[in-house]
């Protein structure tokens, strides 16, 4: 996995020449991208969450879809719609003209502000890279990412993305406002007309074919085990869950979160040079896998408790498997 490390860093460099700082986000996206998920990236507007996605489409060398959601959007405007037409022969016929989800890589910006309509209409799209429509199923082009942005609810206008959609991210990812040292950085790299020349460093069928060896990175079964009870714990209904998650959650992660820790775990080992998932590489990941999975109850929003705070209680409190033999 030499080659995977160094081409690993590659895109994290051609990432950095445009991008300041955020040295574990971009680490963070690339690990969804190599495992194949999409990735909801939150923050409040203007930290350059929607330049990163069409950086990260020049450096992958992926074709960018991109959809500015507003409350007036419908789910044609993403998916597409059937209009009518001449054939050769001037004959009217009914032709399906694909919409901006028809890329490798759809940006789909401030999702929370469409109506829950049309992030309805994203569901079969991130599920099953199908796109469904007349009685005709359309395949999506491969590899195929959702890369969406989302503004924090206390912002007005904003529609909360049901559970259902929000398990189907791989990991939610928060964009944290940059320290001093890197607003000095924006200010020199960004006031000026030149910008930063990027190099492709992927083709889309490279990323795939690393996926799939990734994808064979083993998984020991005391390791599968340990992020099984990681995720186990997230349900208030088990017996030997937190105070607080018993207190302040109302429900706990999905099967998928079980499924973005191990292919998350498989990248993050292969970054490190590993050759076989540890339980670090599970713990590292935790947080961006689960956050958006666990929903807390009317207590903990009336509260204002912080699911990440819950999430690093469980790690504390969960043994790994070298705790258990000691």
């Amino acid at each position: 996995m030499t080659s995977f490390q160094k081409t690993f860093g590659q895109l994290k460099t051609e990432l950095q020449k445009s991008i300041v700082g955020y040295d574990e986000l971009l680490a963070d996206v690339l690990v969804a991208v190599f495992a194949g998920g999409h990735i909801l990236l939150e923050g409040v507007p203007g930290l350059g969450k929607t330049f990163l996605v069409r950086t990260l489409s020049q450096v992958i060398g992926l074709e960018p879809g991109r959809v500015q959601c507003t409350p007036d959007l419908m789910p044609a405007d993403i998916l597409g719609t059937h209009i009518v037409n001449e054939n050769e022969h001037g004959r009217r016929m009914m032709y399906f003209e694909k919409g901006p989800v028809f890329k490798n890589l759809l940006l789909v910006d401030e999702i929370n502000r469409a109506t829950p309509k049309t992030q309805a209409a994203l569901l079969e799209v991130m599920q099953e890279r199908n796109v469904t429509t007349g009685g005709e199923r359309h395949p999506l082009p491969e590899p195929f990412f959702v890369l969406a942005t989302q503004n924090p609810m206390e912002m007005e206008g904003t529609y909360p993305l049901p559970e259902a959609q929000l398990d189907r991210f791989m990991f939610k990812i928060k964009v944290p406002f940059p320290d001093l040292d890197s607003l000095v950085e924006i200010s020199r790299r960004t006031t000026g007309f030149d910008e930063a020349k990027l190099e492709s460093v992927l083709s889309g069928a490279d990323l795939i074919q690393l996926q799939h060896e990734l994808a064979e990175t083993p998984v020991a079964d005391p390791v599968a085990r340990y992020a099984s009870r990681l995720v186990l714990g997230t349900h208030p209904e088990q017996p030997d869950a937190l105070p607080e998650v018993k207190r302040f959650v109302a429900y706990g992660s999905s099967p998928r979160g079980l499924q973005a820790l191990i292919r998350g775990a498989r990248v993050w080992a292969a970054v490190h040079g590993a050759t076989a998932v540890s339980t670090g590489d599970v713990r590292a990941l935790a947080h961006v896998a689960l956050r958006h999975r666990v929903i807390l109850n009317f207590e903990g929003e009336a509260q204002q408790v912080k699911v990440d705070d819950i999430i690093t209680k469980l790690l504390d409190q969960v043994k790994t498997p070298a705790q258990e033999a000691a």
